[in-house]
């Protein structure tokens, strides 16, 4: 499938303070609209949107960056909609929001996912991002149901940085 043709392709924006969050996007990532909430209040979230989608546009990306110090950024979640996934839109939305996060002079930007989440864990690392740690039993603790992803209980929070100026391969 590969990246989007010139005449799909789509452009990045902040959500404005008058729209309501694409929860249908946001859940994908994260199937807690408690937690989604709750970093909503402090992150900034970003959309990508297809030019020729009608108004209200419907995202086909999202990510939010949430502030965690002075010189740390964390992508808290990351989603492309079920009917454009495939298609590189995952990997553009992860270089917009490195791309963003580096404009705002941070050193490092990290990123969690789940142990389950194979082809999440692979991309990330390809953009350079590097496993820290592992938050074992994350999931069971902040989850009141199981999660399972690839046939495999997601159990645990795997924690990667993307260090701002370190050369990726």
């Amino acid at each position: 499938m590969g990246e989007l043709a010139p005449e799909r392709d789509f452009h990045i924006r902040m959500l404005a303070s008058d729209e309501p969050p694409p929860y249908e996007l946001l859940l994908i990532a994260d199937p807690s609209r408690e937690l989604v909430d709750r970093y909503l209040e402090q992150g900034t979230c970003y959309i990508a949107v297809l030019p020729e989608e009608a108004f209200p546009q419907k995202p086909v990306g999202v990510f939010v960056l949430l502030p965690r110090d002075a010189e740390t950024v964390e992508i808290m979640n990351i989603a492309v909609r079920e009917d454009a996934q495939g298609k590189g839109i995952g990997r553009r939305l992860l270089q917009a929001a490195i791309e963003i996060a580096k404009a705002s002079e941070v050193r490092n930007i990290e990123i969690g996912t789940g142990n389950s989440s194979i082809h999440q864990l692979a991309l990330y690392q390809k953009c350079g991002f590097r496993i820290t740690s592992v938050d074992r039993d994350f999931f069971v603790r902040n989850y009141k149901e199981a999660i399972y992803e690839n046939g495999i209980p997601c159990r645990d929070m795997i924690r990667l940085r993307y260090e701002v100026g370190e050369t990726a391969y």
